[in-house]
Parts: C-alpha cells; sequence; structure tokens
C-alpha cells in the first residue's frame, strides 16, 4: 500500500491532466468543434465592438425587406391576373343570375392535404354550398360546407370527386376522377374512344353539378386495354398546389347588375 500511495502522489497530476486532454479532444471531435466556438464566443463578446452589431442587424433587415418586396411583387401579380380573369368571367355571364367573386385560400385539410381547401369568406359574402370554384387554368371544384366567414372546398383532384367531362376535339365523354394533387383519370363511356395524347377536356353539357364547358386538363396518356373501360390520365390545368386565390360563382343578389 506504501508503493501504491507514493506512486500516486507522484503521478497523480500527470494522470488527471492526460485523462483532461483526451477527455476535451474526444469533446471537440464528436461535437465539431462547437464547444471551442462558443467559448471563444462568449470571451470575445465584451470586446466586440457595437458597430458591428449594428452592421449585422442592418444588414438583416435590409433582407427583411427585399423579401417583403418581391412577396409583395408576386401577389401583385397574380391579383392582376386573377382581376383580369374574374372580369373575363363576369362578361361572358353578364346576363347570368351568377356573378363572379375573388375569395383567397386561408387553409388546406391536414388529412386530405391536396383534395380539400378552406376559403376566406362564407355565407356573408354570398357563397352557398354547391357553388362552382374556379381558377386561371381551369375547373377547381365546389363548395361543400359554408359558415359565416369561410368555406370548404372539395377540389376535383380529391378521389370522392366524380364529374362529367368531353373530349373537346372528338366529343366522346366520361367521367373524372381525382387521383392526386395535379392528376386525375378520365374513364371513357366508349370502348373505342377517339382521344390522343394532348387533347384538352372540359366539363360536358350532360354534367348536372357543373356548367358545361369549364376547363378541366390536358390528357397526358391514354389506356385502352383498361378494364372495364379505357382510360386516360389527365393533368388537371389549375395550380391545385398553389392555390392562393381562386373565383367562385354566386347567385346575384336582386337589383345587382355587372
Amino acid at each position: 500500500m506504501y508503493i501504491i500511495r507514493r506512486w500516486w502522489e507522484r503521478y497523480a497530476l500527470t494522470l488527471v491532466l492526460v485523462s483532461l486532454s483526451f477527455g476535451t479532444a474526444w469533446a471537440i471531435r464528436h461535437t465539431q468543434g462547437a464547444v471551442v466556438v462558443e467559448v471563444y464566443q462568449v470571451l470575445t463578446r465584451p470586446f466586440q465592438s457595437s458597430s458591428n452589431q449594428d452592421i449585422y442587424l442592418y444588414d438583416a433587415r435590409v433582407q427583411e425587406l427585399e423579401t417583403r418586396i418581391v412577396e409583395l411583387e408576386n401577389k401583385n401579380q397574380q391579383l392582376e391576373e386573377l382581376l383580369g380573369y374574374v372580369n373575363q368571367i363576369n362578361n361572358n355571364v353578364k346576363n347570368s343570375p351568377q356573378q363572379a367573386i375573388t375569395v383567397p385560400v386561408i387553409g388546406r385539410s391536414a388529412d386530405q392535404w391536396w383534395q380539400q381547401i378552406t376559403l376566406g369568406r362564407g355565407s356573408q359574402a354570398g357563397i352557398q354550398v354547391g357553388d362552382i370554384v374556379t381558377a386561371p387554368g381551369g375547373l377547381v371544384g365546389r363548395v361543400t360546407s359554408v359558415s359565416p366567414h369561410t368555406s370548404r372546398v372539395l377540389l376535383i383532384s380529391d378521389p370522392t370527386s366524380q364529374l362529367g367531362v368531353t373530349i373537346s376535339r372528338s366529343r366522346f365523354m366520361g367521367f373524372l376522377r381525382g387521383q392526386s394533387a395535379n392528376y386525375a383519370v378520365m374513364q371513357f363511356f366508349d370502348k373505342v374512344p377517339d382521344v390522343r395524347p394532348g387533347d384538352a377536356i372540359a366539363t360536358s353539357p350532360y354534367s348536372q353539378i357543373f356548367p358545361a364547358g369549364i376547363p378541366v386538363g390536358i390528357v397526358e396518356s391514354i389506356d385502352l386495354k383498361k378494364s372495364p373501360a379505357p382510360e386516360a390520365l389527365i393533368a388537371l390545368s389549375a395550380p391545385m398546389p398553389h392555390l392562393e386565390w381562386v373565383v367562385v360563382a354566386t347567385k346575384k343578389e336582386p337589383g345587382i347588375e355587372n
């Protein structure tokens, strides 16, 4: 025991220093030097000039304002395009009992991200269940529920959504069901339909839910061997994943003229 105690008294300090060195090296290696950087920042913070901090704050503020300007410019462009689209619709339905109003998209359902959207206007703006919703590009869906200040829209990209459509070129008809955010599937009534990739499709004149002639999408591919009926993959023309504003066709109030 005497020998061990003498050895410990002689080499204890060396062992402690070596252990600390290895521990520090291990910590630096596994934290990629984060500890050293934090210690350096703490030690040098009192010596950093306030002018440098002011420059950093100024640069951050400039970057924030530049981002806001870009965002406002993009929104302004979207609203200008939407305004032209609304004016076109109102001119087309001047003698119709309907009017077109622009409504912001304020949310999407968490469980069905691409299939339903929430609008920022409701019954107080004249929106009713069954109203047709469009956007630049074509058909979006229809209103399924309404509250005083919001409304819910079922998108045509939802698998539960079905509507009658027709090939604009050949007038062959079928029904459309949603598949994903950007695509839907058209199932034809005829066994050998006249359809080609690139054909435009629109709502059918026999549809009891949607007005006839609203653009829906473009034929991307065809499967004539599909059972029980031929099918075509349709790329939807309305930008479903990027909708920020839509147009709702509502009934005109008495006395309102467009």
